[in-house]
């Protein structure tokens, strides 16, 4: 019965084996740094502004990239296959300070709940 299974625990270890090995390649070796997923790898900093649906699928999104002097707000189209820049600008004035509205459906709930007070008991 061991001779059957030797071969099997023989490839299994051997998979493992370079699954670590590769693991640790990636962590030392300073050309894989772009690889996503990597301590300490940064992109531009980028913030949701706005997001308007316009179908079941389909959504216009306004993006800030970049920080200081060197942001770009962007106006994107996204699509279930696809991401189509529509428009690019400098960032507004006042859209660098305002904050990102909620997004989702949990993060909704959180603020409806943070604006409730004690004497708001449900109906």
């Amino acid at each position: 019965m061991w001779q059957n299974a030797w071969p099997a625990l023989v490839l299994l270890a051997l998979m493992v084996g370079i699954a670590w090995a590769l693991k640790w390649a990636r962590g030392r070796m300073p050309g894989l740094a772009g690889l996503p997923g990597v301590p300490g790898q940064q992109g531009p900093a980028l913030r949701l502004l706005a997001s308007q649906a316009l179908g079941p699928q389909q959504r216009v999104v306004t993006l800030q990239v970049g920080q200081g002097e060197d942001a770009v707000c962007l106006v994107l189209g996204v699509a279930p296959g696809s991401i189509t820049a529509l428009h690019h600008m400098p960032l507004p004035e006042g859209a660098a300070a305002a904050p990102a509205a909620p997004a989702g459906f949990a993060a909704r709930l959180a603020q409806q709940l943070v604006n409730k007070g004690p004497g708001d008991a449900p109906r």
